[in-house]
């Protein structure tokens, strides 16, 4: 038996030498596929562990599926056993039944991914200008077909995605070759910022948040294969995290879960600071930068690139966030000591 069905079993009713699990988890046979959602009580002590965190764990069904394997060492194969892999299924954006563009994601959270990419990627400046979002093809997700993400956007962001799409259809070559694609570009990146310097995060409350983000990157523990986005208080605190198979999809996501949320409540997020768990790119400081995020904390490196624009944009880039120790590249004057 593998390490995860050891863990699922232990979370389950199953008995395991005479001893029944815990009740946590269900089986649920969906065709060929066992899929796992919680019970009652596991819904009820997810609750009492951390209630103000949001949680995926029930949209595991249908962003992962049973796939049997062998594992091999130098002593050979081992048997066959079932595990679980991450869903990537392509997911189209649709802007006032004009296509715009498709993302390899994962069928999950997928409203908060339509609203958060129409941020960061500056079709609308604010989520009240998204109308309606119809998706389309959700059902199919689960057996590896594509999901339609159908917005209905107001006129005048409409008019301007129009404009943006007929200046990109008349570049040449491969979008980024030339001098006009190349002021495209640079266009493209955010403006010069003045500094703020009300955000003042400690190395403690950074470490602690690192040190807690694997706990709740639920669907990356049953895959593996899944990065996390998650927006943390200046305590160290997660608030919310949001997990894709691809970086800046989990950081569209986490942007978009935010955006609805303000709105509902009527109320600023926290202040605090967004975490992710891979390397920083260009992508994801400039979502950082147009969504107001003044700390962008990675687990991996950074690029040239992200360190210039989160150095113009008054963005603290923090990179290598890994046990007691991280590496700052731009506005450092932001962290307090690790004593503070």
């Amino acid at each position: 038996m593998s390490s995860l069905l050891r863990c699922v079993a232990a979370l389950s009713e199953d008995i395991i030498a005479g001893v029944a699990g815990l009740g946590l988890l269900q089986r649920l046979q969906l065709g060929e596929r066992e899929l796992l959602q919680l019970t009652d009580k596991g819904r009820a002590s997810l609750a009492r562990v951390e209630p103000e965190v949001e949680s995926e764990f029930e949209s595991a069904v249908g962003a992962t599926q049973p796939v049997q394997v062998r594992r091999h060492t130098v002593s050979g194969a081992g048997p066959a056993v079932i595990d679980t892999v991450a869903e990537e299924v392509p997911v189209a954006l649709v802007y006032n039944g004009i296509s715009h563009a498709v993302m390899m994601a994962s069928p999950l959270a997928l409203e908060d991914f339509a609203i958060g990419f129409s941020l960061s990627e500056a079709i609308v400046d604010s989520c009240r200008q998204i109308y309606d979002i119809e998706i389309i093809g959700n059902a199919a997700a689960a057996a590896g077909q594509g999901v339609e993400l159908r917005l209905t956007i107001a006129a005048v962001c409409f008019v301007r995605l129009k404009e943006k799409r007929r200046l990109l259809a008349g570049s040449s070559g491969c979008g980024i070759c030339g001098i006009e694609s190349l002021k495209a570009f640079e266009a493209a990146l955010p403006a010069p910022a003045a500094l703020d310097l009300s955000t003042r995060l400690s190395a403690t409350a950074l470490l602690k948040a690192f040190a807690a983000m694997p706990q709740f990157q639920t669907i990356n523990a049953l895959t593996g294969a899944m990065h996390a986005a998650a927006w943390a208080d200046l305590d160290g605190n997660i608030l919310m995290l949001r997990e894709d198979v691809g970086r800046h999809n989990a950081m569209d996501k986490l942007i978009g879960a935010m955006a609805i949320t303000e709105q509902q409540s009527g109320q600023a997020r926290p202040a605090g600071f967004v975490m992710m768990s891979s390397r920083a790119s260009y992508e994801l400081v400039q979502k950082a930068a147009r969504a107001g995020m003044p700390v962008l904390a990675t687990i991996s490196a950074p690029t040239s690139l992200a360190i210039k624009i989160a150095a113009d944009a008054g963005i603290t880039l923090i990179g290598f966030v890994r046990d007691a120790s991280f590496v700052s590249y731009t506005h450092t004057a932001r962290i307090l000591a690790l004593q503070d």
